[in-house]
């Protein structure tokens, strides 16, 4: 027996060099424990000459000394040095000019674009590193809310998550199998890994297609994987007012918002970079329900009320039925006019009517869970007939629950609400957990 101990140490040193010596992110401990930040990391596209006018948007979701990843420049940003520590690092995007042999791109930056995320995987594979995440320079992330969602995907895996543009035709004219780039997409660790090897090949043999998310999509679907759709990704292929949008916002966490230069400001009164800060006040008390709607009645006054926590509340003086709020009020425009059929939901037309026209409360200022909503300007109608004016009623708040939304419990299902006056021009809306088998209506 002692003469088989020095051989026993021996293999159970050898297996602890093998096991430490593997890097973290290959760690069965690591693999099993919960993603965080700090599993993902992020690819943006930009360029020197756009920096100045997007850099906003992202530093309203980047977290120095805790985000990981770059921003990717087509050239050295002399004019923005020195570079501010608040901003994600930047590189210079790789030289592509041995790809001009058979780029016959419509759009030249599309190699570029498309190979963002093979130069960033190489710059960050190691670590603890399990999403990959490609975004534009105009796009701002929910990342608390990604990264729950990110959560519910086994990193280990082959994965592609993102989701389609809200434009049909647009999915028609590209794929409705591709994550819209504009939206942000994620690829998990050993996806990206072979697309980082594979590049090259996928770019040699695809450079008749226009864009660099189609380009990518295509690359993907050769290693069999599909999209795995996820409707908190937003591309906002919309113009103008993109509040009924967002008062209706699909039963899902919100990830990311784009294109918010082609549309209004978020809330009335306000402009885009104070709209885009009361948003992310709004996102660091609760990201979980930011944009989630609840609805519920006060039925001695025939009122109905829908509201969407951290933006806004529409408040109607007839009862109408859930699946009815359920679709957002048009009041966008569509990317492509004349488009049939304009989007890929169903969509209700902007009413003048007094009982389908709501009076509508956007989010003030203020701090805490208490959240205020003031209406912005009388609607200008007569009350709905049958019904209780709300003419005086100027302010409305939230109260929410101190706990963050379980996706998981009841199946994802919406949060219930009760409404109190509090007094002559203020109503009280308190969400809560909806009983069992409670009917909202």
């Amino acid at each position: 027996m002692e003469s088989m101990l020095p051989k026993v140490i021996c293999l159970v040193c050898a297996t602890y060099i093998l096991v430490s010596s593997q890097p973290k992110w290959r760690r069965r401990s690591d693999s099993r424990s919960s993603t965080n930040v700090s599993h993902l990391v992020f690819g943006i596209t930009s360029s020197s000459n756009r920096w100045r006018d997007k850099r906003d948007y992202i530093q309203a979701w980047w977290r120095p000394n805790v985000s990981r990843g770059f921003v990717f420049l087509d050239r050295p940003p002399t004019e923005h040095l020195p570079w501010p520590a608040m901003h994600p690092p930047y590189r210079v995007s790789d030289d592509n000019s041995r790809y001009k042999e058979y780029n016959r791109h419509r759009i030249p930056s599309a190699i570029r674009m498309a190979r963002v995320i093979e130069e960033t995987f190489k710059a960050e594979r190691g670590g603890e590193a399990r999403w990959f995440v490609m975004t534009d320079d105009d796009t701002v992330l929910f990342v608390d809310n990604l990264v729950g969602v990110l959560s519910k995907y086994d990193h280990n895996k082959y994965f592609y998550v993102g989701m389609n543009s809200e434009c049909f035709v647009c999915n028609v004219v590209h794929s409705f199998g591709m994550a819209f780039g504009g939206g942000g997409y994620a690829l998990s660790y050993p996806l990206a890994k072979a697309m980082a090897k594979n590049m090259d090949l996928c770019l040699k043999r695809y450079p008749f297609l226009y864009g660099s998310d189609l380009i990518l999509q295509f690359c993907i679907a050769d290693l069999g994987v599909p999209l795995t759709h996820e409707p908190g990704f937003h591309q906002i292929d919309f113009t103008g007012d993109i509040s009924g949008l967002l008062s209706a916002h699909p039963h899902s966490p919100l990830v990311s918002l784009h294109h918010l230069d082609a549309v209004e400001p978020l809330f009335p009164s306000t402009n885009r970079a104070e709209s885009l800060n009361l948003l992310m006040q709004a996102a660091a008390v609760d990201e979980s329900r930011l944009l989630q709607q609840s609805i519920c009645y006060l039925k001695k006054y025939n009122w109905t009320l829908s509201a969407a926590w951290g933006y806004s509340v529409e408040l109607y003086e007839t009862i109408l039925p859930p699946s009815h709020l359920y679709r957002p009020r048009e009041t966008f425009a569509q990317w492509m006019k004349g488009a049939s059929p304009p989007y890929m939901f169903n969509a209700r037309p902007v009413s003048a009517g007094p009982c389908d026209a709501p009076r509508q409360y956007f989010l003030a200022p203020g701090p805490g869970r208490v959240t205020a909503y003031r209406r912005t300007s009388p609607r200008g109608l007569p009350g709905c007939p049958g019904g209780r004016s709300a003419d005086n009623v100027t302010v409305i708040r939230i109260l929410s629950p101190s706990k963050r939304l379980d996706w998981q419990q009841d199946g994802g299902r919406r949060e219930c609400c009760d409404v109190d006056e509090v007094d002559e021009d203020a109503l009280q809306v308190k969400l809560r957990d909806c009983g069992a088998r409670e009917l909202l209506l």
